[in-house]
C-alpha cells in the first residue's frame, strides 16, 4: 500500500492511497472460496462448487464488496498510523481500479479533531449558590393548591361582575364578522382581573350581569402562537350565564386528600421536598453555566469547520422560525440578518468546543454510563407519558439515535462532576429570588 499526503491545512488532511491489484486478487479469492463453500447448486456437493464457477457467477458482486471493504480497512489504519481521528466520514473517490488486474487508487479528505489537552483548573474558584427553603414559600405553593382545588358558588344577587369573580360565559370569537376557528367556546369561567386570556378581554367583561349579552373588541399579541391572529384585532360576541365567587379549599387533611396525600403534614413535607428539589436544579444549573464559560475561555483551540457549519444551521433553522412567528429574543429583534449570522455562528463554535472539549476529557479519563443510569433515565422519561408508557421504551430500543438523546446528558453531567472536583467550589447562600436570575446554562 502506497499513502502520499496531498493536504495538510489547518484540521483538513487528504490522501491518495494506491493498493496493489495482487492484493485486491488475494483478497477476492479468499472470499470467493468462502462463497463457492457455501454455494447448493445442482449437480455439486455442498461445498464442492468450482471456484472458476463462483467466480463467474458471483465474481463482480464479490469484488465490489472487497473493494469495499479494503477501502474501509485501509481508511481506518491510514488515520490510525498517523494518530488522526476523523471528525466524521471521510470523502472518498475512486480514481481507478474498477477494472480486474488495476491497481486501486483512491483519494480522501477529511477534517480531524484537534488535539486537546485538559484544562488546569486547579486556580479557577467557583462559587455554588445555594437556597435555603422557607416556611412562607412552602406555605405561598400549599395556597396555590388550595386556590386550585377552588369551588365556585353562585352569587344570587343582581349585580355587575366585579373584581375577583368569576363570570361563566359562551363566546364566539370574530374577523370582520366572520367566526375564526377556535374562537368559540361555551360554558367558560372567565376571573374578573384574572390571567390566562387575551389582554383586554377579562376587563371588557367587569360590570356584566348574569343574562346580559355584550360584543368587547380585543386585539391578539403579536407574539400569539397562532400566526394568523397574532397581533390582529377581532370581536367577542359574549353571553354571561352565572355570576359565581371562587371559595378557597381549607388548608387542612381533606385538601390533602384531594390530591392523593394522607394529610397536610405530608402534602407539607412534599412541597419542601419538591421545592429543595427545583432549588438544588437551578444551583446545579448555575454553577454549569459558569463552568462551561470558564472552559469556553480556555479552549484556544480550533474545531472542524464541518462541524460548526451543521451546528450553526440546526441553531439558524430555529432562529428563523422564531423569526417567522414574531417570537424572537427582544435583543434579537432589531439586528440585520449578517448581525445574527455572526453572533449564532459564536453559539455554534462556543457549542461545538465545548462539546468535543467534554468527550475528550471523558474518553480521556474513562468517564463512562452504567445501564442502570440508563435504565433509570429511561424510566423518567417514559414517566412523562402516563398510558404511553410500553410505546415509548419500543421507540428508544428501535432507534439508537433517540437513546442518544438520553445518554449524551447523562455523560455531559458525569463530565461536569469530575471537572468540579478539579476546581475549587465555594458555597455561597443567596435568597431564593437570588438563585432564579438568569440559571439557564447550555453548551
Amino acid at each position: 500500500m502506497q499513502v502520499t499526503e496531498t493536504l495538510s491545512e489547518g484540521l483538513k488532511r487528504g490522501f491518495t492511497v494506491t493498493i496493489p491489484a495482487a492484493d485486491i486478487a488475494a483478497k477476492q479469492d479468499a472470499r470467493l472460496k468462502e462463497v463457492a463453500g457455501n454455494l447448493k447448486l445442482p449437480g455439486f456437493r455442498p461445498g464442492k462448487v468450482p471456484l472458476t464457477l463462483a467466480k463467474q457467477r458471483y465474481g463482480e458482486a464479490v469484488r465490489s464488496e472487497v473493494l469495499e471493504q479494503v477501502v474501509s480497512d485501509t481508511l481506518k489504519t491510514v488515520f490510525e498510523e498517523r494518530g488522526l481521528r476523523p471528525s466524521g466520514q471521510p470523502k472518498v473517490d475512486l480514481v481507478s481500479g474498477q477494472e480486474a488486474g488495476q491497481d486501486v487508487s483512491f483519494t480522501v479528505e477529511a477534517e480531524i479533531l484537534p488535539e486537546i489537552a485538559d484544562p488546569d483548573l486547579s486556580g479557577v474558584e467557583i462559587t455554588r449558590l445555594k437556597a435555603a427553603v422557607s416556611d412562607k414559600a412552602v406555605d405561598d405553593v400549599l395556597n396555590d393548591i388550595a386556590k386550585n382545588q377552588r369551588s365556585f358558588e353562585v352569587i344570587e344577587e343582581d349585580r355587575p361582575a366585579e373584581t375577583g369573580d368569576v363570570v361563566t360565559v359562551d363566546f364566539e370569537g370574530k374577523d370582520n364578522g366572520v367566526p375564526f376557528e377556535g374562537g368559540t367556546a361555551q360554558d367558560v369561567n372567565v376571573e374578573i382581573g384574572g390571567q390566562g386570556f387575551i389582554p383586554g378581554f377579562a376587563e371588557q367583561i367587569a360590570g356584566i350581569k348574569a343574562g346580559e349579552e355584550k360584543v368587547i373588541t380585543v386585539t391578539f399579541p403579536a407574539d400569539y402562537g397562532a400566526a394568523e391572529l397574532a397581533g390582529k384585532e377581532v370581536t367577542f360576541d359574549i353571553k354571561a350565564k352565572a355570576l359565581k365567587k371562587p371559595v378557597a379549599a381549607a388548608l387542612d387533611d381533606e385538601l390533602a386528600k384531594k390530591v392523593g396525600l394522607g394529610s397536610l403534614e405530608e402534602l407539607r413535607s412534599m412541597v419542601r421536598q419538591q421545592l429543595e428539589g427545583e432549588y438544588d436544579r437551578v444551583s446545579r444549573l448555575r454553577i454549569k453555566r459558569d463552568l462551561l464559560d470558564v472552559l469556553a475561555e480556555k479552549a484556544d483551540f480550533s474545531a472542524p469547520e464541518s462541524m460548526i457549519n451543521a451546528e450553526f444551521e440546526q441553531i439558524w433553522q430555529r432562529v428563523e422560525a422564531d423569526k417567522k412567528a414574531g417570537q424572537l429574543d427582544d435583543e434579537d429583534k432589531e439586528k440585520d440578518e449578517d448581525t445574527l449570522r455572526a453572533d449564532y455562528r459564536k453559539i455554534a463554535e462556543r457549542r461545538v468546543k465545548l462539546g468535543l472539549w467534554l468527550a475528550e476529557i471523558g474518553r480521556r479519563n474513562t468517564i463512562s454510563i452504567t445501564q442502570e443510569e440508563m435504565n433509570r433515565a429511561l424510566q423518567a422519561e417514559m414517566a412523562r407519558y402516563p398510558g404511553q408508557e410500553q410505546q415509548v421504551l419500543q421507540f428508544f430500543q428501535s432507534n439508537p439515535q433517540a437513546i442518544e438523546t438520553i445518554r449524551g446528558p447523562i455523560f455531559e453531567n458525569k463530565v461536569i462532576d469530575y471537572l468540579l472536583e478539579l476546581a475549587k467550589v465555594e458555597d455561597k447562600e443567596v435568597s431564593p429570588e437570588e438563585l432564579a436570575e438568569n440559571p439557564e446554562a447550555s453548551i
